[in-house]
């Protein structure tokens, strides 16, 4: 049985901001922190990560490859467009719904940090990814 990715997110809290990094209790980004979960719950990364500078890319492109629209729940990939005009490129994982509704990411200066999901935030989400991924199913000729 797979991890569940809120309760392996929130192992990361406290983790250092780390640019460009993806190690739990060592450092992460927001990418990074993805990337990490996605490691612990579903195992390899499906696809290398180019360089990215410090106000990151916009990894909605990617996200859409590699998984289904988000279901509204905890677990969900939220993507945010922090500056108006720019493309979007920050990430977390929703933690809790209803009416207190949150979310696990790594924040410059701050760390792996659990925020409401409200005001500034909610008006800066974007787009919301399933965590499980779009599974691969081979062609009926290409099975063993």
């Amino acid at each position: 049985m797979r991890p569940d990715p809120v309760t392996a997110a929130r192992g990361w809290l406290g983790t250092p901001f780390v640019h460009r990094a993806s190690c739990r209790g060592a450092g992460a980004d927001c990418l990074g922190l993805l990337r990490g979960l996605w490691r612990e719950c579903l195992g390899a990364e499906p696809a290398p990560v180019p360089p990215y500078g410090p106000e990151g890319g916009d990894p909605g492109p990617a996200l859409a490859r590699h998984l289904r629209p988000g279901t509204g729940r905890p677990g969900d990939i939220l993507l945010f467009r922090i500056t108006p005009g720019r493309a979007p490129g920050h990430l977390g994982i929703a933690s809790a719904g209803g009416a207190a509704p949150a979310f696990i990411h790594a924040w410059s200066g701050l760390g792996v940090v659990e925020t409401r999901l409200c005001g500034p935030w909610s008006r800066r989400l974007v787009a919301r990814f399933d965590f499980r991924p779009v599974l691969f199913t081979p062609a009926p000729f290409m099975r063993e």
